[in-house]
């Protein structure tokens, strides 16, 4: 249908628009070939670029022609009849000569230029623009999912007795934030798998409250906690240092003693596939683990942010030390 509108359009209109087309598209592909390093992509770009040169030049001729207008010339070289009789005919005595022939109104063609030319831009802009034009919520893009609203949730007894506590909910949406994956290094993945839940501590008879929250990406699982204890940092430094624990790295975060730390993660074998009832439990892919003090002072308690991979790579520290200085400011104020 565009095509035979195309065909339709008089010269003036046509070749103008042509260009246009073949500008725009020839320079966006050859943008794209640039910065992806394509050369097939360039090749197309190259191309719409040499066919838009050739269109140029015809414009050019045309434009020339209309200028100078020349006598009509046959396939031989004859200049035409009709020439050559309106230029032998008698002119006649001094103020009886004809009145010329009221010259025929042709188009305008540079108005017709520039509204094809009007009309394909707006066209254009419209193609180019419009993907970054749409409202948040097109079912173009993959929409990463939202925390829990947690409105319904029993808190445990200890959120009670520990004034400073925050919820999984509010720890989880201070983690799903855009730019986490570019703190990870992985800028263009979207979140599959968002939670948050408000739990206590292992063995500790549901007397420490330790909320968390986990974001899942296709490469990397971040998850991020916070224990209301009596333990600080110096005291968790000493106790790897009891366990004979490598990789321990201390450091200061946000002005509050920081300690680094890798672990593995646990593995279980669920044996769906074979009838049985799952195997034992095992080592899976290591983890790197941030742990912060609730304050400066490090009186107690902790937050941990760690971060796995199914594959086993990990991103470097800094991207902990990223991630850390972004998300615990915006932690509630009663946690920090």
């Amino acid at each position: 249908m565009l095509g035979l509108l195309l065909r339709l359009l008089p010269f003036w209109g046509r070749e103008p628009l042509f260009i246009v087309i073949g500008s725009v598209f020839g320079v966006r592909i050859m943008y794209l070939a640039v910065r992806d390093e394509a050369w097939v992509p360039g090749a197309i770009g190259a191309a719409f670029l040499l066919a838009t040169a050739v269109r140029v030049h015809t414009v050019v001729r045309a434009v020339r022609a209309r200028r100078n207008p020349a006598p009509a010339v046959s396939a031989d070289g004859a200049v035409s009849d009709a020439v050559v009789r309106s230029q032998s005919q008698p002119q006649g005595p001094a103020g009886q000569r004809p009145a010329p022939a009221a010259p025929r109104k042709e188009p305008n063609a540079w108005g017709q230029a520039v509204a094809a030319v009007a009309v394909f831009a707006a066209l254009g802009a419209a193609l180019w623009l419009g993907p970054n034009l749409l409202p948040s919520g097109d079912n173009s893009s993959p929409r990463a999912p939202s925390c829990p609203s947690g409105e319904d949730e029993e808190l445990p007894s200890a959120y009670t007795g520990a004034s400073r506590a925050v919820t999984g909910g509010q720890l989880c949406e201070a983690l799903n934030r855009t730019d986490l994956a570019r703190l990870l290094g992985t800028p263009t993945e979207t979140a599959t798998v968002v939670s948050g839940t408000s739990d206590t501590a292992l063995l500790t008879d549901g007397k420490v409250a330790r909320p968390e929250a986990e974001v899942r990406f296709d490469t990397y699982t971040v998850n991020v906690s916070a224990t209301y204890n009596e333990l600080s940092i110096a005291q968790y430094v000493k106790l790897m240092e009891f366990g004979e624990e490598t990789d321990v790295k201390t450091l200061s975060v946000l002005g509050r003693p920081a300690v680094l730390s890798s672990d593995p993660t646990m593995s279980v074998d669920l044996g769906l596939g074979s009838g049985g009832s799952g195997g034992p439990v095992g080592q899976g892919p290591p983890a790197r683990t941030l742990t912060v003090a609730l304050d400066g002072k490090d009186p107690g308690g902790y937050y941990e942010i760690t971060v796995w991979s199914t594959s086993g790579a990990l991103p470097d520290d800094g991207a902990l030390v990223d991630i850390a200085e972004t998300v615990l400011p915006a932690v509630p104020e009663q946690a920090v």
